[in-house]
């Protein structure tokens, strides 16, 4: 699909107000990730969670809710905000909303955010995320980054996670007399 330009796409902190609509979202960002890790639902039918109360509640973290027009199109949590490095701990678009470019967008601009070092891990058997978080640290720190495989902590028989690594500079002010210009901004990651 090509990537088109969507002016009615908001990328933002979810609030409170939010936190019923990211929770239903979950399960269905869990339910993609469970194709390559093999996770199956509890016996009650849902996925673990707390991550979603870490997001909202915990500190350090910060949730943010990704909208095209009136519907949610996807979110990402940040963790470690008060550490030296920064985590992308989840990212999701939902699928309908994919290949559109929302997922680049909204990448870059929760990233730009929180300038710093960042870290972030996807699935070597992930071909979309193999494709994306690249691209997304070309687009924010040039050559500048680094991806290593990490064993997946207390799943010793799953097979490593990629992490990329990378320093996403504070924007520069626009020149005087600009219009600031404005970052454009799929994934699944977990940790």
């Amino acid at each position: 699909m090509t990537e088109t330009h969507h002016p009615d796409v908001r990328v933002r902190p979810a609030t409170a107000a939010d936190r019923p609509t990211v929770e239903r979202l979950w399960p269905l960002f869990r339910h993609d990730l469970s194709e390559f890790r093999g996770v199956l639902p509890a016996a009650d039918g849902t996925f673990r969670s707390e991550r979603v109360g870490h997001a909202f509640t915990g500190p350090g973290w910060a949730p943010y809710l990704f909208t095209r027009g009136d519907s949610p199109a996807g979110f990402a949590f940040v963790r470690a905000l008060d550490a030296p490095v920064r985590v992308l701990n989840s990212f999701f678009v939902v699928r309908g909303a994919r290949g559109s470019g929302l997922g680049l967008r909204a990448a870059r601009e929760v990233l730009t955010r929180h300038p710093g070092p960042w870290t972030i891990a996807y699935q070597h058997d992930n071909p979309a995320a193999v494709r994306f978080w690249p691209r997304v640290a070309q687009d924010l720190a040039g050559d500048t980054w680094t991806h290593e495989a990490r064993p997946v902590p207390d799943r010793p028989e799953l097979p490593p996670d990629l992490w990329i690594s990378f320093t996403v500079h504070a924007p520069r002010p626009a020149p005087a007399g600009g219009d600031g210009g404005g970052a454009e901004g799929a994934r699944s990651t977990h940790r």
